[in-house]
Parts: structure tokens; sequence; C-alpha cells
């Protein structure tokens, strides 16, 4: 699937996917929650209008209230790429949640996965 696609797909479709991963390991849709607004900016309210909206996902980012500084020490490697590396904007602030979500679902402690 194309990057272009991939954009057009809304954040309401892979968010319970993200609930699911984190719910099947014991963490909860809070902690889904958090880790979304920490990354974003969004609040409890705006995160709850993008998923009412079905905004995309490049809309979704890009149209974040404030992508938090502390995401560039996101580390590691997602779906065999190095986030770190990824050069496109929007496929690397994508691929910084999916990273944070697998983090959780592996039981790491929520004060290292918000860079803390």
């Amino acid at each position: 699937m194309s990057e272009h696609r991939i954009y057009q797909i809304s954040f309401a479709s892979i968010y319970p996917l993200y609930v699911s991963k984190a719910m099947n390991k014991g963490r909860t849709k809070a902690e889904v929650d958090q880790i979304i607004t920490w990354l974003t900016g969004y609040d409890e309210v705006l995160l709850a209008e993008k998923l009412h909206d079905k905004t995309g996902l490049k809309a979704f980012f890009d149209q974040a209230p404030g992508l938090n500084p502390s995401r560039k020490l996101i580390k590691g490697v997602i779906c065999g790429v190095r986030v770190e590396d990824i050069q496109e904007k929007t496929m690397q602030e994508i691929r910084y949640l999916d990273k944070l979500i697998d983090e959780l679902a592996r039981g790491k402690a929520m004060e290292k996965i918000l860079r803390k």
C-alpha cells in the first residue's frame, strides 16, 4: 500500500487496533489514550472529535495541537525500519505511535514510554 493511501485511512479505524493490542496484554484504553495525548497534544475531547469525524492519519498528525518534542527520543525498529531514520514526516509520526503502543503491550512502564 502506498504512503498516500495509508494517509487516507482514518485514525478511527486503527485506534481500536491499538486499544485491542494493549488490552490483550493487560494494559488499558486509558493508557493508550495517555500515550496518544502525550504524543500529539490532543486532549480527551479533541481526540474523541477526531475519532468521531474519522479524520485521516495525515490530517490527524498535521492538525495535532502540539507534537511532543520528546518524541524525538523514541528509537528502535518497527516493521523492520528504524523509526529515527524515517524521512517522511507523517510516516515517522505514525511509526512513533506504533512504537509506543508496542512498548505498552510489551509491559514497559508508562514513565519510560513517555520518556520521562
